[in-house]
């Protein structure tokens, strides 16, 4: 689609080379001569771009500014005002309005092209970042479920959103511990600024520290330039450290003084950066436990531990399971553009009696799936793909093995589901930290889960 642009000016021989030349190069044109029918034009023809000249009849070009920065939705329309030499004062004026750029008169046919292009090409990149964060924020903003464990937490956080104190956020892996740091972010005085999330597990020690604190040039090889930090990239707003437990204790001991003094240097530099910023922190593990073992800083834990939120897995919740399943529903069928998918009772059935050792996140990549692979429009149990009735997830530790009286190569077979199993519902899901603790290979693990999903 071309895009539209208004001309507003009140000299017939200026609109018509206007028109002429923009048209010329693909434009669509309309045309107002005064003031008021400018504003008209403005909601009637909805276009991309104003021309506007300051020196109109009845209401001037600096008023028509002024009352466009009240219209919504149109207060970020990119303006363009042509002033004659005399005027530069009121140019300089109508910038201050929000005016993204002046041209004199007489006009440069080439300098006006390239100024519409910059100032469409800005407006485009304005709308898509807005439409990137109402994605992003429609995808984290709500938090599902009105159960009394859910509803305490989220209470508890929208308190601690008031306030600028450290936030540390515990439960078992999939339990939403990112979208209650996002939450708290978009509740907090500090939404219109970022929330950077940084994973400290995905990173080796030299990266994550790299990652967080940036480097001066010439901090490595390679270093050919300075490169700030997430950190630093986060001044004014909120950083969000998940799976804080996993951090390597030097990298801890420099995350302290950022926490005490809200300073650091970076890779490599002597300069001491100073940074505003609100700090969130995740993890499954047992913070308390760890410092016992070592594995923690105490003074660490007691920075971050100012306001401790507890997420209740999935299988304590179970109330909320009717409405987290129908919420992803909708996601799902609206991005595989599937409308109209329901889930059977005997679905919802299912999902309400599953134990969940992946909790929310599990759920979502359960719907996910069945959206894509169910040939009807009502999925039913079986596209689930459950394991709700294995009884390895529901026998009690000390209850005997189901299957030790089959015949051995029969009874080893479900040996090694079983402990598998047991494996990954320890490791919450993660096949890398079940794969150390059976002492294999992450890959061969991997190769026996899917062998047993065969």
């Amino acid at each position: 689609m071309n895009a539209k642009i208004l001309i507003v000016d009140d000299d017939p021989d200026i609109v018509m080379m206007l028109e002429d030349r923009l048209q010329a190069s693909g434009y669509e044109t309309v045309v107002a001569t005064e003031g008021q029918q400018a504003l008209d034009q403005i909601v009637h023809e909805s276009p991309h771009l104003i021309l506007l000249d300051l020196t109109l009849p009845k209401v001037s070009g600096l008023d028509v500014l002024k009352r466009l920065s009240q219209m919504k939705p149109s207060d970020n329309l990119p303006v363009i005002v042509m002033t004659a030499h005399a005027s530069i004062e009121a140019a300089v004026e109508a910038m201050k309005e929000g005016a993204y750029d002046f041209l004199t008169k007489p006009l440069d046919r080439d300098h006006l092209l390239i100024v519409i292009r910059k100032a469409l090409e800005r407006d485009a990149l304005r709308r898509q970042v807005a439409y990137l964060r109402s994605e992003v924020d429609g995808r984290y903003a709500s938090i599902v479920g009105n159960s009394p464990s859910v509803r305490s937490v989220v209470e508890a956080a929208q308190r601690a959103a008031k306030s600028d104190a450290s936030v540390l956020l515990l439960g078992e892996s999939g339990t939403g511990k990112e979208l209650f740091a996002r939450s708290i972010h978009q509740w907090s005085h500090r939404c219109a600024m970022p929330l950077i999330v940084i994973n400290c597990v995905a990173l080796t020690e030299t990266l994550l520290e790299n990652e967080l604190f940036g480097h001066e040039r010439g901090a490595f090889t390679g270093a050919d330039r300075q490169q700030k930090g997430k950190l630093e990239m986060a001044d004014g707003g909120t950083v969000f450290l998940d799976e804080i437990g996993d951090m390597s204790l030097p990298l801890q001991a420099k995350l302290l003084r950022v926490l005490q003094d809200r300073e650091f240097h970076r890779v490599g530099g002597s300069k001491t950066v100073s940074v505003n910023i609100r700090i969130i922190a995740a993890t499954n593990k047992d913070l308390r436990q760890a410092v016992r073992a070592g594995q923690f800083r105490e003074d660490l834990y007691f920075r971050l531990n100012v306001v401790t939120l507890t997420l209740p897995p999935l299988r304590e919740r179970s109330r909320d399971i009717p409405a987290l399943a129908q919420f992803f529903l909708d996601r799902h069928t609206r991005d595989a553009k599937r409308p109209g998918m329901t889930l059977s009772p005997a679905a919802l059935d299912a999902l309400t009696r599953y134990p969940w050792p992946g909790n929310i996140r599990e759920l979502d990549n359960v719907i996910a799936r069945a959206v894509v692979l169910s040939p009807k429009d009502t999925i039913e149990p079986e596209m689930l793909a459950l394991l709700a009735d294995d009884p390895i997830l529901h026998r009690r530790d000390d209850a005997p093995l189901p299957y030790l009286n089959l015949p051995y190569h029969e009874s080893m077979e479900q040996h090694s589901r079983y402990i598998i199993a047991r494996a990954m519902e320890r490791a919450e899901g993660n096949q890398t930290k079940a794969a150390e603790s059976l002492k294999l290979q992450r890959t061969y693990l991997a190769r026996l889960l899917k062998q047993q999903k065969e």
